[in-house]
């Protein structure tokens, strides 16, 4: 007699089994949705870049300079100038974009993701499936963190490519923020961040909106701490000039980072730049300098060479916190559930 075998499930089309495929069916709209949004930011670098290109080799075919004008040419320069501007303010808003993606990673990953399940009670049906609390967390975190990863990682391909044009009269600044946490390792570290940062305040509010907020704020102070001392991160240089200079700034490498700024005594005190300043007489100004015993001026900054040794820091920074962060939310998890 013949015995009818069970029937197979069918395999998933993404090749995930378990709680993993669970999480892509729930939230397949969020990652969806996501999915879009990397692609339409890439997109738009990408598009930038070839434009760029494109507007650079049409203007220099007319003959004309931007440095010196000829008649004729007033009409042609400003329409180029235009685009370079428009340009570059597309490149700007989807650096902000990239900027705000680890605070909505926290949000969702604390709200949707983890606290919601927990309020409702639903994770009682996949830990009744055989699955332990600690791989229902591992599943509900690897997928979005393997998502960011391959994500943020040809993103941040199509930043350092798109702002790598050079002779933009727009160009955007290293170590400016929108730029400096869009390139490099920078990216992939804030969204684990946002990842861990998630994990633990889902874990402890269990509350879908007041986790949702308190990550979302968790996340973007932690950014906004790390753009207020990212300069201390790694030692600046200093130039150091007499009192006859007349521009400081020439002296330093190109695209340096100028921190700070000053005068320095006779005795090694630093002063502001702005000491003896404002003074109608020159005579008063003079006479304001040789009482402070004013005797140059200095000048902090970081050169472009010092990106990747910054970038590191602040990973590893990162890296450090998402660490404890998922550390503290799996001991969470274990005192509370075992």
């Amino acid at each position: 007699m013949s015995t009818l075998a069970p029937p197979r499930p069918s395999p998933s089309p993404t090749g995930l089994r378990g709680p993993a495929r669970v999480v892509v069916r729930q939230h397949r709209s969020v990652l969806w949705a996501s999915v879009a949004f990397l692609v339409l930011v890439a997109a738009a670098m990408v598009g930038t870049r070839l434009l760029t290109d494109r507007f650079a080799d049409q203007f220099a075919a007319t003959g004309c300079s931007i440095e010196d004008t000829v008649h004729g040419c007033g009409d042609t320069v400003r329409g180029y100038l235009d685009d370079q501007y428009l340009l570059h303010t597309v490149q700007s808003w989807a650096g902000l974009a990239i900027l705000v993606l680890p605070v909505l990673v926290g949000a969702f990953t604390a709200g949707p993701l983890i606290a919601r399940e927990l309020e409702t009670g639903t994770y009682k049906l996949a830990w009744s499936q055989s699955v332990t609390p600690a791989r229902w967390l591992t599943a509900k975190l690897a997928v979005p963190a393997a998502l960011l990863l391959a994500g943020l990682s040809v993103l941040t391909a199509a930043f350092t490519w798109a702002r790598a044009r050079t002779g933009s009269e727009y160009s955007i600044d290293w170590y400016d923020t929108p730029a400096f946490v869009t390139t490099g390792a920078a990216p992939v570290a804030y969204a684990l961040l946002g990842l861990g940062v998630g994990a633990l305040i889902g874990l402890l509010v269990r509350r879908t909106v007041a986790a949702l907020s308190l990550a979302a704020l968790a996340t973007g102070a932690v950014i906004t701490v790390l753009a207020s001392v990212r300069s201390a991160l790694w030692p600046l240089r200093t130039t150091v000039l007499g009192m006859s200079a007349d521009d400081a700034a020439i002296t330093l490498p190109i695209d340096s980072w100028v921190v700070r700024t000053g005068q320095f005594t006779s005795g090694g005190e630093r002063l502001p730049v702005d000491v003896c300043w404002g003074m109608d007489v020159e005579a008063e100004q003079a006479r304001c300098m040789a009482d402070h015993h004013i005797t140059g001026m200095f000048i902090d900054y970081h050169p472009a060479s010092h990106f990747w040794p910054l970038q590191l820091v602040e990973t590893g920074i990162l890296l450090v916190l998402a660490a404890l962060a998922l550390t503290l939310a799996f001991r969470l998890l274990r005192r509370r559930h075992g």
